[in-house]
């Protein structure tokens, strides 16, 4: 979030808030936190995913929704 928004506070954030709302991101500004989190996390994320990822909570589910069927996949 730093990269997008330098200096983003987040003490007291609701994890379920909208992040574009909170860091008042425009659509350019959405976008580069989209592929920072792809990168940072190996995760391919695609204009489906802008939904849930518009909060930490949507972020977090997306991403361990992620692990979760990599991790599936090699053991079964």
């Amino acid at each position: 979030m730093h990269r997008v928004v330098p200096g983003a506070e987040f003490t007291g954030l609701d994890p379920g808030v909208s992040l574009r709302d909170t860091f008042e991101m425009d659509s350019l500004d959405f976008l580069e936190f989209v592929e920072a989190l792809a990168e940072l996390s190996g995760t391919e994320l695609t204009e489906d995913d802008y939904p849930a990822l518009d909060s930490w909570d949507g972020c977090a589910a997306r991403l361990v929704g992620e692990a979760g069927a990599s991790a599936q996949g090699r053991s079964g």
